[in-house]
């Protein structure tokens, strides 16, 4: 069983048996990640970081974890202002890892906007997406339909590629924000209709969970098989 735990905006941090992951740390006002690691004190830590924007990085991840083997996972637009001698790994879109804190393997895939999205598969074969800034960003406001378009596009041709080297994950952390309005589901439903995701939960929702956390108005196919999870309140956890 895998334990999920909310921290805040898009970050997450899943506890599997190889290793404590830790996804996007941007606040954790309910010190989850602290608690885990206290609970946990032989677990190695992954700290992964999809983008640069703030909502995603902070710089205090590498002030967490100091008495644990430890690795950081970047972002390459997050490593060029990173800073830091800690054992970090920097990925664009298009790399991939093996063998990370000795059997996960991640790959590192284009996104709509910037940074990169994850794929972790752990050694027992749990895959894990974490989109970042994956999805088809249409806010609603006026907008050009040439940028519409030419991002509606960037984000078909993103998941098309993850759907070909990823058909299928166990868990996925997808972005749904209320600010593009009765769009805000179409990217996790567009993302769901390439790759076969048992468990979806949404983030970047800035606060707004009970719009993002609405699955009545998410129009998913009447034949999907994912299962919706809501976590709204820092420290907040489920087990899958």
């Amino acid at each position: 069983m895998t334990k999920i735990t909310y921290l805040d905006d898009c970050g997450f941090t899943v506890k599997t048996p190889e290793a404590l992951l830790v996804f996007d740390y941007y606040r954790d006002p309910a010190h989850a990640v602290v608690k885990e690691l206290e609970h946990n004190p032989d677990l190695p830590v992954v700290f992964f970081v999809s983008n640069k924007h703030q909502h995603h990085y902070n710089h205090e991840i590498f002030n967490l974890g100091q008495n644990h083997k430890r690795v950081y996972v970047l972002s390459n637009d997050v490593l060029g202002i990173a800073n830091t001698e800690e054992p970090t790994v920097g990925m664009s879109a298009g790399d991939k890892i093996e063998d990370v804190m000795g059997g996960l393997t991640v790959q590192a895939f284009e996104t709509a906007e910037a940074g990169v999205a994850f794929v972790v598969t752990t050694k027992e074969g749990l895959r894990i997406f974490h989109g970042g800034d994956l999805n088809a960003w249409h806010f609603d406001e006026p907008t050009d339909r040439r940028d519409v378009q030419k991002i509606t596009a960037k984000f078909q041709t993103a998941v098309g590629r993850i759907a070909e080297a990823v058909p299928a994950v166990d868990i996925a952390f997808f972005a749904v924000d209320p600010r593009e309005g009765h769009d805000a589901p179409d990217g996790a439903v567009q993302f769901i209709e390439k790759v076969k995701t048992a468990n979806l939960i949404p983030m970047h929702f800035h606060g707004k969970d009970s719009e993002a956390c609405d699955f009545r108005t998410y129009p998913v196919p009447a034949d999907s098989e994912t299962r919706f999870h809501c976590l709204t309140k820092p420290g907040q956890e489920i087990r899958i």
